[in-house]
């Protein structure tokens, strides 16, 4: 069985891992979370956590905006598994299973009002372009006028800006060098590795061995910026724009016209 005590463990050492690849994750956190603070407009808002994982940043905003309601959604059944023992208790806080790349994911989530805000970090990258056009077509007809999309992911401009494309990994690879030198953290396989083989997750972990949507991570399939401002534009988004950057580390947002 799951507990709370082992679900936390796994989750602070998922944040660990994540750590190692954002030298600045909980700045951005901070900043993702003051923009939902200060633009919605209303101390409750609802919020979508677009590809949630084991909830990070989801418990990170409740406890910020603690009347908040925050829907939190992402295919992965052992990750959820975590989500749900580690912060299941917590007020304002749901977890769906719904995979964005399907249309209708949006029905999942159970709303009783357009929703103020989505969020997420380090998760639409993983998303083809097509289902990632396709997933912000749909989150803009759950969303009300004004509410605001922020993405805090790695996302490149090699396209239209590849000098500046350049420098800005090179000065994500040096904050990376600054913090970490040779002991970085374990990374994401050996993360799963790990995970997959401890017996207290056997029946979560076997759930996400027979989901072929949770495994199918094949690499970064939306890094660009370009990508992600061009589908949001295309899916009735006004103002587009990044809020923070650190290098090629940056939180896009955008207004729902």
């Amino acid at each position: 069985m799951l507990t709370y005590d082992t679900a936390r463990k796994w989750i602070d050492r998922w944040d660990r891992q994540q750590e190692g690849y954002l030298p600045g994750r909980e700045d951005r956190f901070k900043a993702l979370i003051d923009a939902v603070e200060v633009g919605v407009g209303r101390p409750d808002p609802l919020v979508i956590d677009l590809g949630c994982g084991p909830g990070s940043l989801s418990a990170r905003l409740l406890r910020r905006l603690p009347w908040a309601t925050v829907v939190a959604v992402d295919t992965d059944p052992l990750l959820l598994s975590l989500g749900e023992a580690g912060y299941g208790k917590t007020t304002g806080l749901r977890f769906v299973s719904a995979d964005l790349r399907t249309p209708g994911w949006s029905e999942r989530l159970g709303l009783d009002r357009p929703a103020d805000a989505a969020v997420s970090t380090t998760a639409l990258h993983w998303l083809p372009e097509e289902h990632l056009r396709a997933m912000y077509a749909e989150l803009a007809g759950v969303l009300r006028p004004g509410a605001l999309l922020l993405n805090g992911d790695h996302l490149n401009s090699d396209e239209t800006t590849p000098t500046l494309a350049r420098l800005e990994r090179a000065v994500h690879q040096n904050e990376e060098r600054r913090v970490f030198g040779d002991e970085r953290p374990e990374d994401w396989r050996h993360w799963w590795d790990a995970v997959l083989a401890d017996p207290a997750l056997a029946e979560a972990g076997e759930a996400r061995r027979r989901s072929a949507a949770a495994v199918a991570h094949e690499g970064s399939e939306s890094g660009l910026l370009s990508q992600h401002v061009n589908a949001l534009r295309d899916a009735g988004f006004g103002e587009i724009g990044t809020l923070w950057q650190r290098g090629n580390d940056r939180l896009l947002c955008a207004v729902r016209s």
